[in-house]
């Protein structure tokens, strides 16, 4: 064995028990807040929300400490001082965990089947998630758009990932239309966000790199006068061509 395989096995190895470390954390964190987060009913959704919300910040750090994996936020000046429609790009894990620090009353739009996950369902369950039966098609969107405004008028944010599942990096999918939907029949603009997290934490693998994810928040979009074609094409290009710009070699 030369020298330079040596030295990937020993990169490789040192990378999987960090992961593990990350991992096991990461379970036993969620089984604590997991079993806190159900006496937060009591709460005012402010502080429950807040409550919540700070599984996520002991994630990420933990995540650095174990794994070296850092992230960066561009554009935090562009976040408005009022509820808009987030749309993201979804390449992994790291984004549900990081953009609930960064945002502030999000709704996630879930599939319906996580609210029943033990512990972490019932947890999700707390900050009222618009919940989409999978496969209702039609309905789903409505249940979207009817939900969303009413959250919207709440002041809470609505996060959605329009490409509807993880997609790895340098995959383009098509963008689902709910979100576009959503906002040009509210009339609230969207807030397009493009990250690279899928190079350092890739799906349905346990290895996670170190290095830095980039994650860049977007000027707000305006929906008002557009067709929901029109709208969802001018998110998709933007948060693509961003996108791909943070996976071109030299700058990660």
């Amino acid at each position: 064995m030369n020298t330079q395989t040596f030295k990937k096995i020993n990169i490789c190895l040192t990378q999987t028990l960090r992961s593990l470390l990350y991992v096991t954390g990461m379970v036993m964190l969620t089984l604590v807040y997991g079993l806190l987060c159900p006496f937060t009913v009591l709460l005012p959704y402010a502080p429950r929300y807040k409550f919540i919300n700070t599984w996520g910040t002991a994630n990420l750090w933990w995540l650095r400490v174990t794994c070296g994996l850092r992230h960066i936020i561009i554009g935090k000046e562009n976040i408005p001082d009022y509820p808009c429609i987030i749309m993201a790009n979804h390449q992994s894990t790291w984004e549900t965990i990081a953009l609930g620090t960064v945002f502030p009353a999000l709704t996630w739009v879930v599939k319906r089947e996580l609210l029943f996950i033990p512990l972490f369902g019932w947890s999700l369950a707390l900050t009222h998630p618009i919940a989409l039966r999978r496969g209702s098609g039609s309905k789903a969107i409505q249940q979207l758009i009817r939900q969303g405004q009413a959250r919207l008028r709440r002041g809470h944010w609505v996060l959605i990932f329009p490409e509807g599942t993880r997609a790895p990096p340098g995959a383009k999918r098509n963008f689902k239309i709910g979100g576009a939907m959503l906002a040009v029949k509210s009339g609230v603009p969207v807030v397009p966000i493009a990250h690279n997290s899928g190079n350092y934490w890739a799906r349905k693998q346990l290895t996670k790199k170190s290095g830095t994810i980039k994650m860049v928040i977007g000027a707000p979009i305006p929906s008002q006068g557009k067709t929901v074609e029109a709208m969802n094409q001018e998110v998709f290009h933007w948060i693509n061509a961003c996108r791909e710009r943070l996976e071109a070699p030299g700058r990660q």
